[in-house]
């Protein structure tokens, strides 16, 4: 079955239970792990999901992440989860962050909900995580175009360059489209500074 269609099977789930899902454990097993299953991973391998992953970090030693998937024998997507409904904020991602910077083979780190997923890299400093992240999936409005980017972090397609390089393009893309989205809301303003700053002086050297 393709990665859509699974999806699509366990977005018609969440839809019908949502509602009667009431804690983190419950919505890691009734949601989150079968995502992770979509993507192609044994969650019943330890050696390649690993619940409750231990991070030793500077002083702290025995911190836990939530799960690992494990690559080539290293942990290189971490995710961090909340209970279905809870909203996600950065400050859920920090235990991830700490992680990031003690293993430098994680590139990705997810936080969700098991109804929205938040995907981060280290684009703009080497082990340093993202405040912004690069992909969101939405499972209760599943988009082809999204799930074409996700499926690049499935297991039979993983590599993790081409997912950094595709995630520097999106992170560049959704900027693109909040200037644009900007220029809407304060044309005037932001239209004289767009043209003073960067279209004025091009024409002055042309001439």
């Amino acid at each position: 079955m393709d990665l859509i269609d699974s999806l699509k099977n366990l977005s018609a789930k969440i839809s019908k239970q949502k509602d009667i899902i009431q804690t983190e454990e419950a919505t890691k097993n009734a949601f989150i792990l079968p995502f992770i299953a979509a993507l192609g991973y044994d969650i019943f391998d330890p050696s390649e999901v690993i619940p409750e992953y231990t991070a030793d970090y500077g002083n702290k030693k025995e911190e836990k992440v939530d799960y690992a998937i494990i690559i080539d024998g290293a942990p290189q997507i971490i995710f961090e989860c909340k209970k279905c409904g809870g909203e996600l904020q950065w400050e859920h991602a920090i235990q991830l962050n700490k992680y990031y910077a003690s293993n430098t083979k994680t590139h990705i780190g997810v936080i969700t909900n098991g109804i929205q997923y938040q995907f981060y890299a280290d684009l703009d400093e080497a082990n340093i995580m993202d405040k912004k992240p690069f992909l969101e999936i939405n499972m209760l409005d599943l988009q082809d175009s999204l799930v074409q980017e996700l499926k690049k972090m499935s297991k039979s397609t993983y590599n993790i360059e081409n997912i950094l390089t595709t995630a520097a393009d999106l992170k560049y893309l959704k900027e693109a489209k909040r200037v644009i989205a900007e220029q809407y809301q304060n044309p005037i303003e932001n239209l004289y500074h767009l043209l003073s700053n960067h279209f004025i002086p091009v024409l002055k050297l042309k001439e």
